[in-house]
């Protein structure tokens, strides 16, 4: 019985025909040299139109933003042309999909900005991280990100600047909305969390100060395209890519207040996803429930009874369903008949070409 997945919803004006969100997932294809998405790309996002809401992959807001080898960018005009074509494939198709807009901080080499020292809230460097750059062959060379430089008060005010001038970028794009991501230890989070973070003005120390950047950079973003079109995801409990909160009930709960206050469209959880992950608290999910009006959104070890459960109980108003959809382009379709669900092959997730993107086929009962 999965009906409440089925069931349409309001999204700020967007009417979406189910509860199932494919949520952003790097997949590093975008074409070389300027990092543009493409026609694989277009394919890859239509042939999963049947999401209620489609969350693109990572999207760097700037040349500074890019942690990674061969993700897309949306900062020139290239690059919105490319994203041009995907959201006319995804529309075509009756499907619906935001800009999940995208900046690192310090999870990043400088053979991915330029030979630059990358920027973060504070001088230092993400433990046991690394990140893959272009080596010159198809395959990713893993290499140690390195020490950030401490972002200046005229950092912080350009790189808002550049989180507003993306999101109207993505509205050129045709993109029906845009997703911050302030989650997974990228440089949002790296304000957020209290263990990435040691700078002793108003951008740090206590909760509220650590969520100012987070604050101005949604505020940017809903005056230019409106609040109705932006949604944002957090990461409450997870230490990827380096960065721990001391107290993430109090920081996250406090963060929900601030976003409802905000009016922002949606909030996306990333729950922790790994094999014997501790569950989020349900606490948690009560007082955000309590704390935010707008449209819930929780993503990780979700299958469709977990996911009809957490509708039913009112926790969750979406769910996210993020490697399924790598190799199941027809997942809502899935779900709803009980058919069973392909699995991926993990050596085609990031960069190549077709193979392992566009090449995984519909379920055919037999």
């Amino acid at each position: 019985m999965k009906e409440s997945l089925f069931q349409p919803i309001q999204l700020g004006k967007l009417s979406l025909k189910n509860r199932i969100v494919m949520p952003p997932m790097t997949r590093s294809r975008a074409t070389q040299p300027g990092n543009v998405a493409n026609d694989m790309m277009a394919k890859y996002y239509a042939q999963r139109a049947s999401a209620g809401l489609i969350v693109s992959e990572g999207t760097q807001i700037s040349a500074m933003g890019q942690g990674y080898a061969w993700t897309p960018g949306i900062y020139s005009v290239e690059q919105i042309a490319g994203w041009q074509k995907v959201t006319k494939a995804v529309h075509a198709k009756g499907g619906t999909i935001f800009a999940q807009l995208w900046h690192v901080g310090r999870v990043t080499h400088p053979d991915n900005i330029n030979g630059k020292q990358p920027i973060s809230s504070s001088a230092l460097k993400a433990q046991n991280v690394k990140v893959f750059v272009d080596n010159g062959t198809d395959e990713p060379g893993f290499v140690d990100v390195v020490v950030a430089r401490e972002m200046t008060k005229a950092d912080i005010e350009h790189v808002v600047g550049e989180y507003r001038q993306a999101a109207l970028n993505a509205i050129e794009a045709g993109f029906d909305g845009i997703e911050l991501h302030a989650a997974n230890g990228y440089l949002i989070n790296q304000f957020i969390d209290s263990e990435a973070n040691n700078r002793i003005d108003e951008y740090g120390g206590s909760i509220e100060n650590r969520l100012r950047f987070l604050g101005e950079v949604v505020s940017a973003m809903t005056e230019a395209i409106g609040a109705d079109r932006v949604g944002v995801r957090l990461a409450p409990f997870t230490s990827l890519n380096g960065t721990v909160d001391a107290t993430p009930i109090e920081t996250y709960t406090a963060a929900t207040v601030l976003l409802n206050s905000l009016n922002v469209v949606y909030i996306h959880f990333a729950e922790v996803d790994w094999d014997d992950a501790p569950e989020t608290p349900a606490g948690f999910k009560d007082a955000v429930r309590a704390a935010y009006k707008g449209v819930l959104i929780y993503a990780g070890r979700y299958n469709g009874e977990k996911g009809t459960q957490a509708i039913n109980d009112g926790l969750a108003d979406m769910i996210g369903f993020g490697r399924p959809f790598v190799s199941n382009p027809d997942l809502p379709n899935r779900i709803k008949q009980g058919y069973p669900l392909a699995a991926h092959t993990p050596e085609t997730l990031f960069g190549g070409a077709e193979k392992g993107l566009t090449d995984y086929p519909e379920y055919s009962p037999s």
